[in-house]
């Protein structure tokens, strides 16, 4: 049985090198990637539109995150890597540990950003989340 990485993706600069570090290193990576993008519903709520309008968001977020997907997922594939998608609607924070670990992945590779941003030194980066909250080891990019 061939190992399963997990590898969260976004529209950041992070993803883009986590994505450039992953095909610089494809002979280390010969099984499946699954690219997750998780769209945070908590972005998606806002207190003064009406619910019709919140639905509209959320279709338009998900076609965006599709798309984002299947980039990612070409530039891979374009390397010779064997690459699927996975859209998933939550809290990134939440949904990248319950997938990680109630499924049988082997490995997460997430990118990490080093801005240094007050908020990450209050309230911790996604990144540093879910290297705490996840049973398979995570390789840090």
């Amino acid at each position: 049985m061939q190992p399963k990485i997990l590898v969260p993706v976004d529209l950041s600069e992070t993803t883009e090198k986590t994505l450039q570090a992953l095909i610089a290193q494809r002979e280390r990576f010969p099984c499946r990637l699954t690219l997750l993008h998780v769209i945070n519903t908590d972005n998606l709520t806002y207190k003064m539109i009406p619910d019709f309008q919140v639905a509209m968001i959320r279709e338009h977020a998900r076609k965006a995150g599709e798309q984002l997907l299947e980039t990612h997922r070409a530039l891979l594939a374009g390397a010779g890597m064997d690459v699927e998608g996975r859209l998933e609607f939550g809290s990134p924070r939440e949904v990248i540990p319950r997938i990680a670990n109630d499924e049988p992945y082997q490995l997460l590779v997430i990118g990490r950003k080093r801005t240094g941003e007050i908020r990450d030194v209050l309230f911790g980066s996604v990144s540093n989340h879910v290297l705490h909250h996840v049973s398979c080891p995570v390789l840090l990019i």
